[in-house]
């Protein structure tokens, strides 16, 4: 039997040994490397000798986990992806998705669930933590009521603690579009303020707030 051919990408030295130590007992899984950084995993998967890659999403500077799936998924080698994460607001989700993961699996998952998630990926199947599996449908019940890719970029830097003209100038738009989708935001979260509307997003699990309170910019 092959066996499949993993990729642990992790910057955390303990993360990569527990990884290991739960998966290369596994018969028909073989540890292939670990790497501690996204373009450690890009460049070592490119080799070919990968089938599946569990990705973590932060990993200081540099290339994020989101941006090595992307290049990963849509390289000549299209290893399978699944995020390994302790986030699970929608924002990182939804991230992971568009970028072509076919698992999301948060950190505190049982063994036997990474176990079977990483058979189901090399296989060409999903991989969805049951959590991540429901925070999707709802937000294909209630598509009204979801931020757009850009509502929610704008909102996670409207908490990372920017002014509308920051932000402007870091999406290369004018003040007037942040303005815009800012009422949008507020009408969807039924929010009347920058600082409110931060709150229910990650309340929700919409976003992550890692920078100051937002500015009380109108």
């Amino acid at each position: 039997m092959t066996s499949i051919r993993l990729l642990l990408a992790d910057d955390h030295p303990v993360v990569r040994a527990g990884l290991r130590a739960v998966l290369e007992p596994e018969p028909g899984i073989l540890v292939v490397a670990d790497v501690a950084t996204a373009e450690a995993a890009v460049a070592r998967a490119a080799t070919g000798d990968v089938d599946v890659v569990l990705m973590d999403l932060q990993f200081g500077p540099g290339m994020s986990g989101i941006e090595a799936t992307r290049q990963l998924t849509g390289s000549p080698a299209a290893a399978r992806v699944i995020v390994l994460t302790t986030y699970d607001t929608e924002a990182d989700i939804i991230a992971a998705v568009e970028a072509g993961a076919s698992g999301y699996l948060l950190k505190d998952a049982p063994p036997e669930e990474l176990v079977a998630a990483v058979r189901a990926a090399a296989a060409g199947q999903s991989a969805l933590a049951p959590a991540v599996t429901e925070r999707l449908v709802e937000r294909l019940r209630a598509p009204r009521t979801a931020l757009s890719s850009r509502e929610t970029e704008v909102l996670t830097l409207v908490a990372d603690g920017l002014s509308n003209q920051q932000i402007a100038a870091r999406l290369y738009v004018s003040q007037a579009t942040i303005k815009s989708h800012l009422v949008h935001i507020f009408a969807k979260l039924d929010a009347d303020s920058r600082t409110s509307a931060v709150a229910i997003a990650v309340a929700r699990g919409l976003i992550r707030r890692s920078g100051p309170p937002p500015l009380p910019e109108a």
